[in-house]
């Protein structure tokens, strides 16, 4: 019976999740404006731990978003999942941000997903998944137009997702474009991928992991 602990920070979501065997057996989250994860991060998870009658050690590994996203978000995140994987000597899995964003949605054959995280000004973390959610298109940085992600709206329905979608809504008219506003990466869709990547050794080395920034930071 493998019981993984998740965490979410690559947005202002701070959001934390037990799973049992790939399902999702308690939640706590704080989605609010604000980033609320270096109040909030270690206070959840000591919470679901003790609500469930759990102990660190009781876990079998810990999952964490490893980006694109905030860079402070995703720093808090995985320092902190390295720091509870090497205290206890259990394996660290990272799950990429766009994948589970993508998994919010329920497209049927042949239709495409495009997740998209703000990145300030009209620029935005993006990737491409078909109806499958495999991703058919690297993740990047872009800064978006008129023109963005034309050859896959002419292929038919794209689902656009993610904090980022306001943005691009105001200036992509085209039929086959739908938008899925205010939505954020969350642990309820990391449980499925963490679990399939622990029951095959798929973990991270926990002394040189570091998160996915997609970009270099710049102080404001």
């Amino acid at each position: 019976m493998a019981i993984i602990l998740c965490l979410e920070t690559a947005t202002t979501n701070c959001s934390v999740a037990l799973c049992e065997e790939g399902n999702l057996i308690a939640l706590k989250e704080d989605n609010s404006k604000g980033y609320s994860h270096a109040e909030k991060l270690h206070v959840f998870i000591d919470e679901i731990l003790k609500e469930n009658n759990l102990k660190i050690d009781n876990l079998d590994a810990i999952a964490i978003s490893k980006g694109p996203g905030s860079y402070t978000g995703l720093r808090i995140g995985v320092s902190a999942a390295k720091g509870l994987c090497f205290a206890q000597d259990i394996p660290l899995i990272s799950v990429p941000t766009l994948t589970a964003l993508a998994k919010q949605v329920n497209p049927k054959e042949g239709e495409q997903i495009i997740p998209m995280l703000d990145a300030r000004r009209m620029e935005v973390y993006s990737a491409v998944f078909d109806s499958a959610f495999n991703q058919i298109r690297e993740t990047k940085a872009q800064v978006l137009s008129e023109e963005s992600f034309q050859e896959e709206l002419a292929k038919g329905k794209v689902y656009f997702i993610g904090n980022g979608v306001a943005k691009f809504r105001e200036i992509c008219e085209h039929p086959n474009a739908e938008f899925i506003e205010d939505r954020l990466p969350s642990v309820k869709e990391m449980n499925t991928i963490a679990y399939d990547k622990y029951k095959i050794s798929d973990i991270e080395d926990v002394a040189y992991f570091e998160p996915y920034y997609l970009k270099d930071f710049v102080a404001g």
